[in-house]
């Protein structure tokens, strides 16, 4: 029961990233790969249907503040252009202790796409997670999260906290045919990985917020949420949850910074 939502606002941020280790680590064995749109067929005669309308174009060239000679590196040679750049941002120490893994933009086109599904593919995701055992207050009876929890997450916190994100927004704009080469790949070949992730920041948004402390329940190996609603929101969603109230609150504010840079707009109320 892991993983804090820094490193996946810094995946969702890199467009994005992690604090979903622990729990992530214990649904590994349940964990799906990201299911394909069903494939139609078209009658025949038919003509050609259209691509689905773009709601969030990504700027390119001058407009987004990118030199038109700036190289884009192949995505299977990214790695170091990108840990470079993001170097940029949040500083090469951060890059080295935080994106420690290879296949980046893959790492975090796959983990953006599945924070709004119920299970994160621990495997793929581009960051390590917290320190520390997951800890719970209470008995088997009467289980909640405990609060000492919140503070194994406060690296990723204060990371966030000091991201300039129209300066993250630069560099996603730079690298983004990468991104969306890969998230047509996954199995959205009219897709637009742009859309998907507002849509993601939007839903992490929305995530409600319970007032005391959150109840837990033990019907197997890990931990769930004892309320049925709250077991059926999303991964992203859930780890705000396990977070702690003060450290979502700041994730939320970044990532609707986060949106404005990357729309030119505020997240809708």
């Amino acid at each position: 029961m892991n993983k804090s939502i820094i490193a996946v606002a810094a995946a969702a941020v890199l467009a994005g990233v992690g604090g979903w280790y622990y729990w992530a680590r214990q649904q590994q064995r349940h964990a799906v790969a990201v299911p394909a749109p069903a494939a139609s067929v078209a009658p025949v005669g038919a003509p050609p249907s259209a691509p689905p309308a773009i709601h969030y174009p990504v700027p390119s060239g001058n407009a987004s503040g990118i030199s038109a000679s700036a190289a884009l590196p192949a995505l299977e040679d990214s790695d170091p252009s990108l840990r470079e750049a993001l170097g940029t941002v949040i500083g090469a120490d951060a890059v080295k202790a935080m994106l420690s893994a290879n296949d980046l933009v893959r790492r975090i086109v796959v983990t953006v796409d599945n924070l709004a599904r119920a299970k994160l593919p621990v495997d793929r995701l581009p960051v390590p997670g917290p320190s520390g055992a997951f800890l719970v207050a209470g008995d088997a009876q009467h289980a909640t999260i405990d609060p000492r929890n919140y503070a194994r997450y406060a690296p990723y916190v204060d990371l966030l906290r000091r991201l300039d994100m129209h300066a993250l927004a630069g560099v996603y704009f730079r690298f983004y045919p990468l991104f969306e080469q890969v998230y047509r790949g996954l199995g959205y070949p009219d897709g637009y990985f742009n859309d998907r992730l507002i849509a993601v920041i939007d839903l992490l948004l929305a995530t409600p917020q319970p007032q005391g402390p959150i109840e837990l329940i033990q019907p197997h190996v890990q931990y769930e949420f004892a309320d049925p609603k709250l077991e059926a929101l999303s991964s992203g969603q859930k780890v705000l949850l396990r977070i702690g109230p003060d450290n979502a609150s700041l994730v939320k504010a970044k990532l609707a910074e986060l949106r404005a840079a990357l729309t030119a707009s505020p997240p809708p109320r």
